[in-house]
Parts: structure tokens; sequence; C-alpha cells
């Protein structure tokens, strides 16, 4: 595992932006890991660093780190830290979600069209 070098280099969450600093984060690591600026097995800085240097409280990283495992972008291995995962890992999890989101569509009635329909709008496809 190597540590993200230079993460988050000179980014900082808009304080005066409606969305929540966490959110913001989620979202700043998951364009970093699909746009390969973080590499899988990149080691993230641990939650009190990264506060510090965000000026955000840990929990705010500590929230949005938790989301990002939650949704299998990133990995936490212990001592390790907390890592990138490889893209078919993450997939994975969104596989489980889409058989959950599936099972819920035919359970109350959607066609497939519509299933697919209210994703594109939840997902803002025209």
């Amino acid at each position: 595992m190597t540590p993200a070098a230079g993460f988050p280099g000179t980014w900082r969450p808009n304080t005066a932006s409606t969305v929540a600093l966490y959110e913001q984060l989620r979202l700043h690591v998951i364009h970093l890991a699909d746009n390969g600026s973080l590499p899988p097995g990149t080691r993230l800085p641990a939650v009190r660093a990264l506060a510090e240097v965000l000026d955000v409280a840990p929990h705010t990283v500590a929230r949005a780190y938790k989301e990002l495992e939650a949704a299998g972008i990133v990995a936490t291995r212990g001592r390790n830290g907390t890592v990138v995962c490889a893209r078919d890992e993450r997939l994975g999890g969104l596989s489980a979600a889409a058989a959950a989101y599936a099972a819920a569509a035919k359970a109350q009635g959607a066609t497939f069209a519509e299933a697919v329909k209210l994703l594109a709008a939840a997902y803002d496809v025209p």
C-alpha cells in the first residue's frame, strides 16, 4: 500500500456550499479514484490528520470514510489504514445494490422499463 502522495493537495471543502462537508470529501475521493489520481491500494491519510489539513472536525472525515467504505470505494484495514479499492471490488457492491433495487422494483410491480426509467431519473439522465 502506498500513501496518497499529496492528497488532498490544494483541494479544500467549500464551507459556503449547501453540500455537506463530508459529502464534498466523499465526492472528491470518488472523483480521484475514478480518474486514477488515487489508484487502487493507495492509503488515505488518517482521519485526524486529514481533518487537521482540511480544517474540519474529525467526525466529518470519519463520516466520509465510512460512507466511502459502505460504497466499496475504500476499505479500512486496521493499523494499515484506509485504502482505495480496485474498481472491480467496488462494482461488486454496486452489483448487490442493483440486485436489491431490482427485487424491490419487482415486489412493487414495476416493469423493467419503469425500473430503468426511475434509475435514469435518479442518475439525472434525460
